[in-house]
C-alpha cells in the first residue's frame, strides 16, 4: 500500500507539473495588458499596433491599451518597458533600427537587444523605393550610379536623422556601388520628400506610406524598389537590379512585438499564436495597404535568425560609413 500510494503521489505531482504551463496559457491574460510603442499617435506603425490591441482585447476579454512614448530614439519607451511588468502584461513594439542598427551606432546603449527582449511576433515589413522628382533626369538606378561615380560627393540624398533605415540604406548603396554622395538631414519626413520633389535632393529612399501623397500628386516618381521582386502595387516599377543597380540590393523596415525575457513558454506561444491570428484578419489588409506594409509570416525562430543576420549586415555598413550617435 505504501509503495502504491507513493507512486500515485509522484505520478500526480508529475501530471500537475506538465499541466501547469498549459494552465498558465489558458489563464493569460487575467488582467489588462499594456503595449508600449515608441511611435507617435497616428503614425503608420502606431496605427497597426492600435488595431492589434483592439483585436486582442476582443479575443481575450481584457482591456489591451496602447501607450505612446515617442522620442529619445525610442529609449523613453524602452525604459518604461524595462521598468514594467515582467509577466507578459507589458509588451513593447520595436523596429529594426532599435534591434539591429542602434547596437552598432551607440557605444553605450541603455538596453541589450539580446537580453532585454523576448521576440514574440513580427508585425509587418515594408520595402523602400528610390524616389526622384517627377522631372528628374534620372530614369534608372544605373544612371544615378553612373552620375555619382562621375561627380564624387556632388549627388546628395536625404533622411530625417543619422542611423535610420533611409540613411543606412543609402550608405549601403554607396558602399556596394563604390560611390561617394552627401547625406542631408531634414527635420521631418514631409520636408525630406518635398526636398526630393523640388530637386534639392538627387534622390531619397522612401516607403509608400511616407511618399504616397507626393506620388499621387504627381511630384514624385519611383525609379526602383529595393526588394528582391517587384512590389505588387507597382508592377511597372523595376527592382534595383532590373534598373541597372547592384544585384540583390534590399532595404526594408519592420516592426515586432516583444515581451520581457524569461516568460513561460506557454504564455509566449499563446501571445505569438493570438497575434498571428489577429494579423490574418481582413481589417489588417486595409491597414497595411494604406501604408504600403505587408505581412511578415515567419516563425519566431526564423525571425530571431533574421535579427542576427541584419545586425551583422548593419554593423558592416555602419563601420564603413563611419557613423556614430555617441
Amino acid at each position: 500500500m505504501f509503495r502504491f500510494t507513493t507512486f500515485a503521489a509522484i505520478a500526480a505531482a508529475a501530471i500537475s507539473v506538465i499541466a501547469a504551463p498549459a494552465a498558465k496559457a489558458q489563464e493569460f491574460p487575467s488582467k489588462p495588458v499594456r503595449i508600449i510603442t515608441p511611435f507617435p499617435v497616428a503614425s503608420g506603425p502606431e496605427g497597426v499596433v492600435r488595431l492589434l490591441a483592439d483585436k486582442l482585447s476582443r479575443a481575450w476579454g481584457q482591456p489591451v491599451t496602447v501607450e505612446n512614448r515617442p522620442g529619445g530614439n525610442g529609449f523613453i519607451a524602452i525604459d518604461a518597458f524595462k521598468r514594467g511588468a515582467k509577466d507578459g502584461y507589458d509588451l513593447i513594439q520595436l523596429d529594426n533600427v532599435h534591434l539591429v542598427a542602434y547596437p552598432h551606432l551607440f557605444k553605450k546603449l541603455p538596453y541589450d537587444p539580446a537580453k532585454d527582449f523576448a521576440q514574440i511576433a513580427p508585425l509587418f515589413r515594408t520595402n523602400f523605393f528610390f524616389t526622384v522628382a517627377t522631372d528628374s533626369k534620372y530614369k534608372s538606378v544605373g544612371q544615378i550610379v553612373q552620375d555619382a561615380k562621375a561627380h564624387p560627393g556632388e549627388l546628395n540624398y536625404g533622411s530625417w536623422s543619422v542611423g535610420n533605415p533611409v540613411h543606412l540604406g543609402s550608405a549601403l548603396f554607396e558602399s556596394v556601388t563604390g560611390t561617394k554622395m552627401t547625406h542631408v538631414i531634414y527635420k521631418e519626413t514631409t520636408q525630406l520628400y518635398t526636398g526630393v520633389a523640388t530637386q534639392e535632393l538627387s534622390f531619397a529612399l522612401g516607403t509608400l506610406g511616407s511618399t504616397r501623397a507626393l506620388l499621387q500628386s504627381g511630384r514624385l516618381r519611383y525609379v526602383a524598389v529595393a526588394a528582391p521582386k517587384r512590389h505588387p502595387a507597382f508592377p511597372d516599377v523595376p527592382t534595383v537590379a532590373e534598373s541597372g543597380g547592384p544585384a540583390g540590393f534590399e532595404v526594408t523596415g519592420w516592426t515586432t512585438v516583444a515581451a520581457p525575457p524569461g516568460l513561460p513558454a506557454a504564455v509566449a506561444e499563446k501571445l505569438n499564436r493570438d497575434i498571428e491570428k489577429a494579423l490574418s484578419e481582413p481589417d489588417f489588409k486595409a491597414k497595411f495597404d494604406a501604408f504600403g506594409y505587408e505581412p511578415y509570416p515567419i516563425s519566431r525562430t526564423q525571425f530571431q535568425q533574421l535579427v542576427q543576420t541584419e545586425s551583422a549586415r548593419y554593423a558592416e555598413v555602419i563601420k564603413q560609413a563611419k557613423v556614430s550617435l555617441d
